[in-house]
């Protein structure tokens, strides 16, 4: 059993996954849908494209060539798109997804590995049917003060608070990433909904929210993320980013190489 496991984890070096090289592959790994890793480093086959226009959405900057993801990723953003809908909320526009095999991004992005990420911009102003390439520069506001006290009052509304409840809320999404001065904001309007539970703050994410999946059933190499802590998530915790340790970090002392699955070898360059 010890060999076995120790198999299942061989693990390579990420340095030695150029950034560059899984960005360059211009399509997915054919085949069934196969996750190596978890969203903050790895890798997937079999991953499929979330269409450029559909009803309810628009994918904004394609030629990032990030629009992919694990099936039960591209359902879920169809399904949160077609309720928006319903709600009465306008055309969404749907950002990064991840790289047709996953892997780690040249810029923009540590996680969105896995194809279980996705970005959706908390824009809702009624929207013209943009052409892709006016897809390309797509300007959104914060929604939060510079100080980050608190969402911006001229811009915050009761409909941003729908949608994001809304992807909290949509079966298999493992946390929702927003802002802290959103996850505040929240809170004061639902405080001990069990939907804020998987609401989560996180640096920036201000103008946009982060949907995350769970690992899918029957992705046995998918590993998941720690649970978010039990709870709605509005306490002091929240305070925390308001301190000059979070506004300022401080650096993280070198340590180990991070390391990808062996497995995102043949994902990569398959044989």
């Amino acid at each position: 059993m010890v060999a076995l496991l120790a198999a299942l984890c061989a693990v390579q070096p990420a340095g030695a996954q150029d950034a560059a090289r899984w960005a360059a592959v211009p399509g997915p790994l054919p085949g069934p849908p196969r996750i190596h890793g978890g969203t903050g480093l790895g890798c997937i086959a079999g991953a499929v494209p979330l269409p450029e226009t559909g009803p309810g959405w628009q994918a904004v900057r394609l030629s990032r060539n990030r629009n992919w993801g694990h099936p039960a990723l591209v359902e879920t953003l169809r399904d949160l798109a077609a309720r928006a809908q319903v709600q009465g909320l306008p055309i969404l526009w749907i950002g990064d997804l991840g790289q047709p095999r996953g892997g780690p991004m040249p810029y923009g992005h540590a996680s969105h590995q896995a194809g279980l990420d996705a970005d959706i911009w908390l824009e809702l102003s009624p929207k013209p049917r943009l052409t892709v390439a006016q897809r390309e520069d797509i300007q959104v506001p914060s929604l939060v003060l510079p100080d980050e006290s608190g969402v911006d009052p001229t811009r915050w509304t009761p409909r941003h608070a729908a949608l994001i409840r809304l992807a909290a809320e949509m079966p298999g999404v493992d946390r929702v990433l927003v802002n802290h001065a959103i996850k505040r904001e929240l809170c004061r309007g639902a405080a001990g909904a069990a939907w804020l539970h998987r609401v989560r703050p996180w640096r920036g994410h201000d103008s946009h929210m982060h949907l995350r999946l769970r690992c899918p059933p029957g992705e046995g190499d998918c590993r998941p993320q720690a649970p978010p802590p039990p709870g709605d998530g509005c306490d002091a915790s929240l305070d925390w980013w308001l301190t000059p340790e979070a506004r300022q970090p401080p650096k993280r002392a070198a340590g180990p190489a991070p390391v990808m699955p062996a497995a995102c070898r043949a994902v990569l360059e398959p044989r």
